[in-house]
This record gives C-alpha cells, structure tokens and sequence, in this order.
C-alpha cells in the first residue's frame, strides 16, 4: 500500500494489500502461507467458510488501516504489503478456539497455543519499540491480533482472554 496512492483515493488499497507480497522476499510469503495453513484449516472448519473469509477480510484491512493511520500521524510513510495482520489474527482465533493445543516451535519447542499468542505479541511490542527487524510493519501484525479480538468479543461473544486464562 502506497501512501501517495491512498492520499490519492485510492482506498482499495486497504484490502488490495493483504494479497501482495515482497517479490524479493520470498520468506515473507512463504511464512505467511504456512502460518494460514497450518492455523487456518483449523480455524475454518470452526467458524465456516463465509466467516472465516469475513473474518481474514476484516481483520486484515482493519490491522492495515490501524497501522497506517499511526504510521502517517507519527510522520512515517508506510508501504505496507502482505497478510501478516490477517495471518496474525487467525493465530488469534486459533488459540481462542483450541486453548490446549500444542504448538511446536522450529518444530521441537512446545507451547500451547495461547503461549505462541502471547510471545508472538510480545515480540512485536518489543520490536516496535526498539526499531528492530528493519522494515517489518511490526504495527500491522499487533493490529491485527488487536482487530482479532475485538472481532472475537463483538462477532462471538467470546473473551480470548477467559479461553487463554489457567492455560499457560
């Protein structure tokens, strides 16, 4: 998402965004499409086709029009690009949906699924604060676990925080 593009009108691009990645940083895409499939299956078949789709549309567009409007009014210029708010979100979902799951970092490390949430964000916080991790719009993935949530409470009902609680 270009900034002089939106200033320009070109609002589409809230959504556009969450579907173009680095063409350089084939990583970017490539963690993005297996956080989506390994979460995502998951989270589908629990809430449905129809709102899952709403649900990653959604968050998405919202974690990107969050981080750009705190982008530009903190004076930076935002190229935001990629599905990390929308990936982040259904991270989200996971956990709020399958508190006890196991989830195995680099494949050996095991954390229950709100553990992975909870570090995930902690992370971002700290990389946005300290600067770290070049230009990663560290905002953008906080947003959407901030979207997430929000979703959860209006859409579900459901605190992600009652479902995360006695399971650290």
């Amino acid at each position: 998402m270009n900034p002089v593009n939106v200033m320009h009108g070109f609002v589409w691009q809230f959504v556009t965004y969450i579907f173009v990645h680095d063409p350089y940083g084939f990583r970017h895409i490539l963690f993005n499409m297996l956080g989506l499939f390994i979460f995502g299956i998951q989270v589908e078949r629990r809430m449905g086709s129809r709102e899952f789709l709403l649900y990653y549309l959604v968050t998405g567009t919202l974690a990107g029009v969050i981080s750009f409007g705190v982008y530009m009014y903190t004076g930076m210029a935002p190229f935001l690009m990629g599905a990390s708010g929308a990936i982040f979100a259904v991270e989200l979902a996971f956990a709020a949906f399958f508190p006890d799951a196991l989830v195995y970092i680099w494949g050996i490390i095991p954390l229950r699924a709100p553990v992975m949430v909870l570090g995930f964000t902690a992370l971002e916080l700290f990389f946005s604060i300290s600067g770290g991790r070049g230009n990663v719009a560290h905002l953008t993935h906080l947003s959407g676990f901030a979207v997430g949530w929000l979703y959860f409470l209006i859409r579900f009902r459901i605190n992600p925080w009652r479902e995360f609680r006695g399971r650290f």
